[in-house]
Order: C-alpha cells, then sequence, then structure tokens
C-alpha cells in the first residue's frame, strides 16, 4: 500500500478512486482484442459519475475490472486502479490478491447489475438472499440480519416489506427485483456502488422511482455511485459529471451541463440526439453514424420536421378508409390458482373486454407498463393465446372461427417481431435459411434458388450484406439481428405487423437506425403496424394514434401528439412526465 494525498488538484475535492491508464484485452479466436484502451479518471467521494456509451464501449469491462470480476478470457488488467477508503490510505486494487479482494468486493465496493433474475437465486427467498449477505460482511446473527434486511427493503420503498422478504424471486416483479438487489448492494454501507444499467429494463415510471431511490440513498449514506448505461436521458436525472466511451476509450468528459449544452464529439452530439424528441416530429431520426460522418464545419444534422397540416392531411386519407382490424369486447383470462383437486380457484384478466380499430397503413402504438396486458393483447389478436371472449376481424374475417388451414394461410399476411431476436432465431441454422423457412412452409417462390434470391435482396434491404447469408445468429450484434428478425417477417409479404417491443432491447443509436428502417419499409410495403413498447417516446414518434392500456383494460385512446400533450387520465400524465428527457 502507498500513502500520498489523494485530493484532487483541480477541485480539491476528497478523491475515492482514481483509474490509471486502464487496458484490458481479451483472447479470441481472431487474436487479442482490447476492449478498454488507456481509461483515465477519477471518481470524488460523495459523487455520483456517468459511464455511458453503447455496447461494447468498454463501460461495463471497465466496472468489471474495478471490481476484480473479469471473465477467465481477460487479461490482467494494465494500468492502476486507487482505492482510497481513508484519506490516508490508499489501496491500489489491481495488484492485490483475489482473499483481498474478497475483503472489501461486497462490503466497501459493491455492485448493482442490469438483470436482477440473473443475479438472485431462484431457489432461495429474496429476504434469505439479503440476510446472507449481510451476515457475510457484518457477522452478526440471522435475528439482527433479519431486522437489517427489512430496514434495507422499506429504505428502498419496497411495498409490504414481510411479504418480499418470503417471496421468490419469481413472485416479484422486474422493479421490486432491482429493488432486492439495491438492498443487498448497499446492506454493508459500500462506500462506492456501481451500478450497471440497472434500470434498462424497467418501465419509464418505475426507472424514474429507482433513479430517485439511488439519489436518495446516495445521500443517505454519503456514497459515490458510479452509474453505467447507454442513455444519455437516464445520466441526466441522476449524475453530476459524466464521462463518454465509445470503442473501449474515454473521448469526452465533464459535468451534465457541460456535455448537453457543449459536447465536443461528434459521437456524443449523436448520442444525445438520436432519441426521439417528444416537441417536435421529425420525418427520420438522426443517428449517431450520421454525426461521425459529419464534416470538420457541419455540428449538426438538419432534420426535416412533418408539419401538423401534413399530418392532418395524411390522417385524413388514413381513416376515410375502413379499418384492416376490429377487435370486439376482446378479453384474455389465465388461470392464476388452483385448488389441490385441480379446480380453479383464481383467475387473472389479462385483457378486460377491449375494443379497437386499425385502419390500413396506421401504425397504432400499444404503451403501458408490464403486466398491462399490451403484449397479451398483441398475441391475442394473432391468435397465439386464446381469447376467453370476444371477437377479432382481420378483412372482415373472424380469427377464431376460421379452419385452421385458412387461419394457417392468412398467416401470410399477418407477422410478429419479437423483443428479443437472439431467442426467436434458431442458433443452429444460418440466418440465410432461417429468412427461407417460412418461404418454404407457405410455398413461397418456385424454389430454393429463387428463394435464396429473394432472401439477400431482403437482408440488403434491411442494412445486411449477401456475404452474411450464411453466418450464424452468434455472430451478429442485437441490432443486426432484430434487421433479421425483421426481413424474416417480411419474407411472407405480410400486410400486417406486430412489433412488440421490438426496439426496447437495443441501445438508444441502434434503435434510432431500426425505428427509421421500420418506418421507411412500412410506406415501402403498405405495411400496417400495432406497434408495442413501454417507451412512450419511441410510441409518439412511430404512431398515428396511441392506446394506454393499464391493468387489462384501454387507459385511453388518441391521436399520437394530441395524447401527449393534453393527456385525459393521471395515468398517462406520469407515464409522460417519466420520459427521461434530454
Amino acid at each position: 500500500m502507498q500513502n500520498y494525498n489523494n485530493t484532487s488538484a483541480d477541485n480539491n475535492k476528497e478523491i475515492l478512486l482514481k483509474v490509471s491508464n486502464l487496458q484490458v484485452d481479451f483472447k479470441t479466436e481472431d487474436g487479442i482484442f482490447t476492449a478498454v484502451k488507456n481509461l483515465n479518471f477519477e471518481l470524488y467521494r460523495g459523487e455520483i459519475l456517468g459511464i455511458v456509451g453503447e455496447s461494447g464501449s468498454g463501460k461495463s469491462v471497465s466496472s468489471m475490472a474495478i471490481m476484480g470480476i473479469l471473465s477467465k478470457m481477460a487479461s490482467l488488467p494494465k494500468g492502476s486502479i486507487n482505492y482510497y477508503p481513508t484519506e490516508d490510505k490508499n489501496i491500489e486494487l489491481s495488484s492485490i490478491s483475489e482473499s483481498e479482494y474478497q475483503n472489501i468486493r461486497g462490503k466497501d465496493i459493491s455492485m448493482i447489475f442490469q438483470e436482477p433474475m440473473t443475479s438472485l437465486n431462484p431457489v432461495y427467498k429474496c429476504g434469505d438472499q439479503v440476510v446472507e449477505a449481510i451476515i457475510l460482511h457484518q457477522k452478526i446473527s440471522k435475528k439482527e440480519a433479519k431486522i437489517k434486511a427489512i430496514e434495507l427493503f422499506n429504505d428502498v420503498e419496497l411495498p409490504r416489506p414481510e411479504k418480499i422478504y418470503n417471496s421468490y424471486p419469481h413472485q416479484i416483479s422486474g422493479g421490486q427485483k432491482q429493488r432486492v438487489m439495491i438492498a443487498m448492494a448497499i446492506s454493508s454501507k459500500p462506500s462506492l456502488l456501481i451500478a450497471d444499467e440497472p434500470t434498462t429494463a424497467l418501465d419509464v415510471r418505475v426507472q424514474k422511482r429507482i433513479l430517485e431511490i439511488l439519489k436518495n440513498l446516495q445521500k443517505k449514506y454519503n456514497m459515490s455511485v458510479i452509474f453505467i448505461t447507454h442513455d444519455l436521458g437516464v445520466i441526466a436525472q441522476i449524475a453530476q459529471r459524466v464521462l463518454v466511451m465509445y470503442r473501449g476509450e474515454l473521448i469526452e468528459s465533464g459535468n451534465i451541463e457541460q456535455i448537453f449544452n457543449n459536447a465536443k464529439h461528434a459521437y456524443t452530439r449523436g448520442l444525445i440526439n438520436c432519441r426521439p424528441k417528444t416537441e417536435i416530429r421529425s420525418k427520420q431520426l438522426p443517428t449517431v453514424n450520421d454525426y461521425l460522418n459529419l464534416n470538420d464545419k457541419e455540428i449538426a444534422i438538419k432534420l426535416e420536421a412533418i408539419s401538423q397540416r401534413q399530418r392532418d392531411t395524411e390522417h385524413k386519407k388514413l381513416y376515410a378508409s375502413e379499418p384492416i382490424l376490429q377487435v370486439n369486447n376482446l378479453s384474455t383470462t389465465f388461470v392464476s390458482e388452483r385448488n389441490i383437486f385441480g379446480k380453479v380457484t383464481a383467475v387473472v384478466n389479462a385483457v378486460n373486454n377491449v375494443n379497437i380499430e386499425v385502419y390500413p397503413g396506421e401504425t397504432l402504438g400499444l404503451v403501458g407498463e408490464s403486466g398491462c396486458g399490451k403484449t397479451t393483447l398483441g398475441r391475442t389478436i394473432l391468435q397465439m393465446i386464446p381469447s376467453s371472449n370476444g371477437i377479432v376481424t382481420y378483412k372482415n374475417k373472424n380469427l377464431s372461427e376460421l379452419p385452421k388451414n385458412e387461419l394457417r394461410n392468412l398467416r401470410k399476411e399477418i407477422q410478429i417481431i419479437f423483443q428479443d431476436p437472439y431467442s426467436s432465431l434458431n442458433p443452429r441454422i444460418t440466418i440465410g435459411d432461417a429468412i427461407m423457412e417460412p418461404m418454404k412452409v407457405h410455398n413461397i417462390l418456385k424454389n430454393n434458388t429463387e428463394r435464396k434470391k429473394r432472401v439477400i435482396e431482403l437482408l440488403e434491404r434491411v442494412g445486411l450484406t449477401a456475404e452474411q447469408y450464411s453466418r450464424y445468429p452468434h455472430e451478429f450484434s442485437g441490432g443486426q439481428r432484430q434487421r433479421i428478425v425483421i426481413a424474416r417477417s417480411l419474407a411472407l409479404n405480410p400486410k400486417f405487423i406486430v412489433c412488440d417491443e421490438s426496439v426496447s432491447a437495443l441501445d438508444v443509436s441502434v434503435q434510432a437506425q431500426v425505428l427509421n428502417l421500420l418506418n421507411e419499409l412500412k410506406k415501402e410495403y403498405g405495411l400496417t403496424y400495432i406497434f408495442i413498447s413501454h417507451d412512450l417516446s419511441v410510441v409518439k414518434y412511430m404512431s398515428d394514434r396511441i392506446l394506454v392500456m393499464r391493468d387489462g383494460k384501454i387507459e385511453e385512446i388518441g391521436e399520437a401528439d394530441e395524447l401527449y400533450n393534453n393527456p385525459k387520465t393521471n395515468y398517462t400524465k406520469e407515464l409522460i412526465e417519466a420520459i427521461p428527457e434530454v
């Protein structure tokens, strides 16, 4: 251990963590890949520091290096990571043993991960897992640890802490699971908390509350926080300073005002501007690549806005036609409990008496929080889930009464794009074969030669290449896999597509590219969309009308801009107010 002054000459703040010339390499089949290059930054005591960047930028790898939990494929980090638990004590984390690290990890430096379900043990109750963490670092009795766990559950605003304590992870919501993880992470009052994408998978209202809880806990325990995300809108709500990473390097840093009002790097400006803006409606979203391709004299992308007059004219024409889809009194019920004799004792009304119409060429946005019934509604419309009541009519045909062979033929016209493209692609077959497969099933084109030609056309149309035909899903990024799934959905020449959270798992910059693509394809192929998402800013940008769902029912429906500007219900107002603005 070394002893030297740990204050910053720039602002006389006390440094808690100093990262110097950090480099992290990974061994791959193609050789050495450098994930983090020459990273330098300081974290001050009591500060919330944001680290932002796309997937592959090195932000999460940097945090794992600080925690000492890099995978076996990584080489020993180069450079130094100095941690200052007190003013006169310095621990160089990059040179201590694993046993020394274990005394620090979870106690002095703790971490919250993006997906709480993979961090929580599914076979142990939530309370027992927090108690285990408390006992590990504090050496107190189980009875005392339980009292502390309940106090922590109150700190993170979990409803009915005793009930959550005795619940298994699968029995609570995503937001509640994340709060359990936060309680576990702060159980030993660490001086540094690393939060790695802790709100990415959450609804906007839940996300907003989690951010507020983290800020409150940071003040209460005087922690320093490193908050990692790909979304600058989230960073703006929680951090005091921000580091921007791109391809393993730190390209820009500053306080929040400096970064948002005077970003120097084109990549940073791209990240700020590629999210849909709620106050204007542009024909196309700018992407990070648009900004990276600007010449030295240009600092912004010129966006062509859609005027209210243009939109009114389009809508007048759009809604003059007959609906392509009608949903009347639709309900979908699931069994939630049975007694020991198998008799149903409780049900959940996932969709409750819903009535909607969708017009040819329309994008109907379907928004609501997890569990509101929006995905169930989409899948019931497509006859993937049986309804318990009501009628779905597509082109004047009652889908629930169609013979199987007619419904099978109609599926060529009605397609779905799922949230997770990786799980909807067979990892054992090439992406070319995956796109061709439904064409074979429905006898599209004469032979495989013609089908392959069509597949290549579709790949190129969604921004991929013919050379990628024979590659496998794992060889592509998340955004590329989503393009593959879109190409597959187009293979049958559909007219109606349900997009179920189809961009929610993507970085904001990749999300912009996919949204632009969906809009281009809609015009080119004359498509009609139901666009499902929990992100109201994305839904507003994409939609002609928006339907807000809550507890299986329609909360509100209206023209997208009108609903956003003049919401009729408090619930819709809360969803709008929770949107992270840049």
